[in-house]
This record gives C-alpha cells, structure tokens and sequence, in this order.
C-alpha cells in the first residue's frame, strides 16, 4: 500500500470545531512532515437549528451526520468532533480511529458578577444548554432558574454580557482552546457538576474498511485518555442514554487502575442517583468498568429516572 501523501479532515465550522480541526492538523504533521493536510469545512443541522434544544430535535448525532456523508462519500478522509458530541454507537461501517489527549474534563462557571453558584441571589438565571448541567444545578442550588442557552462558545459569552443571565456554564475546554481561559470565573469540581462521558477529548473518525488511516491516527491514540473514555462511553450505552439524557460520567488514572463516577437525574435534579467504582489497573476492558457503574445506577433506580422522562 503506498503512503498517504494527503488527508482531508471533515469538521463543523464552528471557531472550537475549527480549533479542534487544525489541532488535529498539526498532530499529524509533527507525526508525518511530508503530509498534505487539508481542512474541509461544513454546516451540521445541529448548527443550523438553533431555536429549539437539542433534546427536542435528536440530541447532539445532528452535528455528526453531515461529518460522516463527507466520509462515505469519500470528501474527506477523517472527521474531528468533541468526544462529547459523538454518539457512543456509530453506523455500521465507521469506526473510531483514535482519542487525543484530554485538556480539562470539568465544567466553567463564568459570570460578570458572582464568584461562584453558591453565591448566587435567589432565582438568578442560569444558562446551559446541557439537560446533565441543568439537573445537577437543579439538584444542588435549587434556589437558582436554569435557562436554555444555545450557539457557539462566543454566541453564549456574548449573551451573558448582554445580561440576559447572572452566570452561564460551559465546558472549560472549549474556553481554554479558544483562548478564553481569563472569562474562567471558577472551574467546577466534578463533586459539583461532573462532566459528560468524553468530555475535553477529541474523536478521529475514519470508514471502518480505511485500515491505512486508522494505522496512521494510532500514535495520535492517547492510551490513558481513551481508556477512560471509552469506559465513560459503556455507561451511556450500557443505559441506552443519549448525548442530551441527564448523565454525566467521568473516569480518572488512580495509579494502574481507574476510578470512574457517574450519575443520572430527572431534568428538574428531584430524583439524582450516583455510581463510583474503580479498576484496580487498566490492563482490563474499559467497558466493564462502565458496566459496573451501569449497574449501579440502575440498583439505585436509574431506569425508573430514564424511563419517567420518556425513555425506554
């Protein structure tokens, strides 16, 4: 087989989309001087409609599909997306080729007045655009008014400086790669807002059948990163959750092994039941641990929670 001598990376437009693109870009470069790399730019129909929430038009696979037509169709070779975003089963034929190192994992609050959620006045309006974010909120400063707030990452800054909301919550990657890490009021703990399964991880997604690219993106693989990844991902897919249910999952190194955390809430925080596990080394399959915290939150009650808001 002869060697690649150029590439096309699929990736929505968005300025952390493109960010995370030529990220990409400059990984494979560093790997292989003497490839061509070349960025093709599209509009997803998760950027397109941005008047109604996500849960309400098919949850965050809307800003994957026209990635993946771009692969089928041979335009572009392989596709960048949030780790987050990608729904945790891909189409038949497609195949996820590597996971980057992960930058922060958590949550940002940024606000123009307030340090911090718990200092907030009663009924203060909050805005996210994440069902998980809002429940947790719910759950833990119920005294507060979560509002939808969705567009890109300046779109939301931009809103809170309109003052159409006390504090906005976004994930503290996006800030930081797009060299907002200053409007960072405070970064949330995962005991206080745990972050979604892939979160601050970058996906490369290529056709199943391209055994060339997937042997080129295996050194961009980040073996720690993907490991916790991937076991994050088995609790959604182990609950049959989406990208847009109120679960969080978040798995960190211990020494050899892993510990992983995740819960699941009503919208409204009312009902909120958690799972913490660990791997006493990561020589094992990163989707048993997910299970085991899968199976843990379905003792305590989680299929009651997701099948209450229309989930079965």
């Amino acid at each position: 087989m002869a060697p690649l001598s150029r590439l096309v990376i699929a990736t929505r437009e968005s300025a952390l989309a493109l960010w995370q693109a030529h990220h990409v870009r400059d990984l494979l470069l560093a790997l292989y001087p003497g490839l061509r790399v070349d960025i093709l730019g599209l509009t997803t129909q998760g950027d397109r409609e941005l008047s109604t929430s996500l849960a309400k038009i098919g949850g965050k696979g809307l800003f994957v599909k026209e990635l993946e037509t771009a692969l089928a169709d041979g335009r572009a070779d392989i596709a960048v997306h949030s780790m987050k975003d990608l729904p945790t089963d891909l189409p038949p034929g497609f195949a996820l080729a590597a996971i980057t190192e992960r930058e922060d994992a958590r949550d940002a609050f940024v606000s123009n007045k307030y340090s911090r959620l718990a200092v907030l006045p009663y009924g203060s309006p909050v805005g996210t655009s994440s069902l998980r974010r809002a429940s947790q909120i719910r759950a833990r400063q119920p005294q507060l008014s979560v509002e939808p707030l969705r567009g890109n990452v300046q779109t939301r800054v931009r809103r809170l400086d309109e003052g159409r909301y006390a504090a906005i919550i976004l994930a503290a990657a996006g800030l930081k790669r797009l060299g907002l890490a200053a409007r960072i009021t405070a970064v949330l703990e995962p005991e206080d807002s745990l972050p979604a399964a892939g979160q601050g991880a970058l996906g490369i997604e290529c056709l199943e059948e391209r055994v060339d690219l997937i042997q080129l993106l295996a050194p961009v693989d980040h073996a720690d990163t993907a490991w916790c990844v991937r076991s994050e991902r088995a609790v959604t897919r182990a609950l049959s959750g989406n990208c847009v249910m109120p679960i969080g999952a978040f798995a960190q190194p211990v020494e050899a092994g892993a510990r992983l955390r995740a819960f699941v809430a009503s919208p409204d925080g009312a009902r909120f039941v958690t799972a913490d596990v660990q791997a006493r080394d990561r020589n094992g399959q990163p989707e048993e641990l997910g299970g085991d915290a899968a199976q843990q939150l379905l003792s305590a009650g989680a299929r009651d929670i997701l099948t209450a808001i229309g989930h079965d």
